[in-house]
């Protein structure tokens, strides 16, 4: 199963139980990301684009019936409230890979979106973008693959045993992301050709060394791990290097924020209804992802 089948899995069964069960759970707010009216430049019409990293699911208060499963409080909802943008259109939309920006994609609850570049114009002035791990399932080998093979060689690399035999190829793999959010990119300038726009990279999942019940790969796979990881943050600072868009390098930022350390950014095998999806970004994830964009926008 790839890994838009198990959000689809995890996110219908949990739209379920919220229909069963009525709304979640009370959840203090969150800090917002500081803005100061002085530095903070000026956008009118804000349209954030992107997949699961950007959506936030599972984060309170997360829109489950709409299909997209993306919270009120995912690092674009954040950012719109500093901003204090006049429009905001928030159309991330989980399990979404680089081809769901042009066509219709697949949501849950039966749900069909339309493609998320319809929402852009040419009064949009900021865009956000968060995309391409999902793109020929390269987060997936991590949390689908990976994980599996643990069992069989709990202190060895089964998984890049695997992959080195079988593929993807990893450096293939990445260079056609790149490819990719480059085309994605351009078609964001074509609908939106005023905007300033912002790729925002993914968080790490695998600690710089060490292991964690919360991140079950074989003990050797670990490196495999960060290596996916790196191999994707390259590819996105590539497309961004490609097209004069600005990076968020949110690789580089949440180190130390992994999911074993004691202060994540990222969630652990453990689905949490009213905290994260599994392997995804928890809210203090999503702040820190609001705050560099925003210093991003400021410089």
């Amino acid at each position: 199963m790839d890994r838009r089948g198990l959000l689809a899995v995890v996110l219908a069964a949990l739209l379920m139980a919220t229909a069963c069960s009525g709304s979640d759970a009370a959840s203090p707010p969150a800090k917002q990301p500081s803005s100061s009216p002085t530095t903070s430049p000026r956008f009118e019409r804000y349209v954030a684009l992107g997949d699961s990293y950007s959506a936030g699911p599972l984060i309170p208060t997360t829109d489950l019936a709409a299909g997209c499963a993306r919270s009120d409080h995912n690092y674009p909802s954040l950012v719109a409230r500093a901003l204090r943008v006049s429009t905001f259109v928030d159309v991330t939309c989980s399990g979404a890979r680089t081809a769901d920006l042009a066509a219709s994609q697949p949501g849950f609850a039966d749900a069909t979106i339309p493609p998320q570049l319809h929402a852009l114009d040419r009064r949009t002035d900021l865009v956000t973008l968060g995309i391409g791990g999902n793109d020929l399932d390269l987060f997936g080998t991590v949390i689908t693959t990976c994980t599996r093979l643990r069992a069989s060689d709990p202190t060895g690399s089964p998984c890049a045993r695997q992959l080195a035999a079988q593929g993807p190829d990893l450096q293939a793999a990445t260079a056609t992301i790149a490819d990719h959010v480059t085309t994605a990119l351009r078609a964001v300038h074509r609908g939106a050709p005023k905007a300033t726009e912002v790729l925002v990279g993914y968080l790490r999942l695998a600690p710089d060394r060490g292991t964690c019940p919360a991140l079950p790969l074989a003990v050797g796979d670990y490196a495999e791990g960060r290596q996916i990881a790196v191999s994707l943050d390259r590819a996105l600072r590539r497309a961004a290097h490609r097209t004069g868009t600005r990076y968020v390098d949110m690789y580089t930022a949440s180190r130390g924020h992994d999911i074993c350390s004691d202060r994540p950014w990222v969630n652990g095998k453990e689905t949490l209804r009213d905290k994260a999806l599994a392997y995804h970004p928890l809210a203090a994830g999503m702040r820190a992802d609001a705050a560099r964009v925003l210093a991003v926008l400021r410089r």
